[in-house]
């Protein structure tokens, strides 16, 4: 009887113990199940063993200093000339000119001018430079336009006779067609909204200026009757079509066409009169949209000399 009983307790604690390990394998699989059957990641978070299939935390890195750039170096320019300065404001200056201004006055005469003798319509003893416009005050329009080496010169120190009229240059616009008909190749679509203009048209600009923003703010970016380049026929204001918020504004050299007429326009035999840092040579501030017709040789000199046209010509 005690062997049976012994026999009894012996298999009673044989299945307890089949059934601790069946839950525990039971338990296992469970647990194994909920980790996504990974095996490794079971153990790591019963902490057996170090997960290595989670990613590990990566330490927080403090932003390294940057470097203070090294000054540009000054680009290299003729021997002679000075380094350009940038781009100065003229205090009060307009925006942007009016529709109204931008628009080209129709010639009423159209006539090749005749040239003269080269000289200077200055007298013997010329009076003093106004200090402000860089006019001379006091002087008075001559009867014959001036020629120095050829060219046509119209500035603050040589102006032209009030009659002068020639109307827009044949010569000139046939060569801005060309220009612009290459330019269309490239998918720009140039025009000159503004070239010849009459003494009086010029009068009635110039005062418009005045009254908006003062003599002194004027003088920098308008011409006084009689020294306008518009008025040889000689001169285009350059822009392009469907973009007239760049007209007649320094924002226009930073577009694709304005940076492609400053580098393409000496080949068809103009110039970009009034360039940077040279407001005291030219006595205006800079216009990326003014370009004056001198002929493809004269074009191309100044051009590769990054000089004026008083510069080449040799005169204040």
């Amino acid at each position: 009887m005690k062997r049976s009983k012994h026999k009894k307790t012996k298999s009673k604690i044989g299945t307890i113990i089949l059934l601790i390990i069946s839950i525990f394998f039971i338990s296992a699989i469970v647990w194994i199940g909920i980790n996504e059957w990974n095996v490794d990641k079971s153990l790591s978070r019963l902490g057996l063993k170090k997960d290595v299939t989670e990613p590990q935390e990566e330490p927080i890195q403090l932003p390294e200093e940057e470097e203070e750039p090294l000054d540009e170096l000054p680009n290299a320019t003729e021997e002679g000339d000075e380094e350009q300065e940038p781009e100065q404001q003229a205090p009060n200056q307009p925006q942007e000119k009016t529709d109204e201004e931008k628009k080209v006055e129709t010639p009423t005469k159209i006539e090749t001018p005749v040239k003269k003798n080269d000289k200077a319509n200055v007298k013997n003893n010329p009076p003093t430079i106004s200090k402000n416009g860089g006019y001379i005050e006091g002087q008075k329009l001559p009867k014959e336009p001036t020629f120095i080496k050829g060219v046509l010169i119209a500035n603050k120190k040589y102006p032209l006779p009030s009659d002068y009229a020639p109307g827009e240059s044949k010569e000139a616009r046939a060569a801005f067609d060309e220009m612009a008909a290459e330019a269309k190749l490239s998918g720009i679509n140039l025009t000159a909204f503004s070239t010849y203009r009459s003494y009086e048209y010029q009068v009635s600009l110039y005062d418009r200026y005045v009254q908006k923003d003062g003599k002194d703010a004027a003088d920098r970016y308008s011409a006084r009757p009689g020294y306008s380049e518009h008025q040889t026929g000689l001169a285009f204001d350059i822009g392009e079509v469907n973009f007239e918020k760049h007209w007649a504004s320094s924002s226009f050299g930073d577009t694709e066409a304005g940076k492609w007429v400053a580098a393409n326009a000496y080949r068809y035999g103009f110039i970009l009169r009034y360039p940077k840092g040279k407001e005291d040579v030219t006595g205006y501030m800079h216009e990326s949209w003014h370009f004056r017709y001198v002929g493809k040789e004269i074009a191309e000199e100044v051009f590769k000399r990054n000089i004026t046209l008083e510069e080449y010509l040799g005169i204040e």
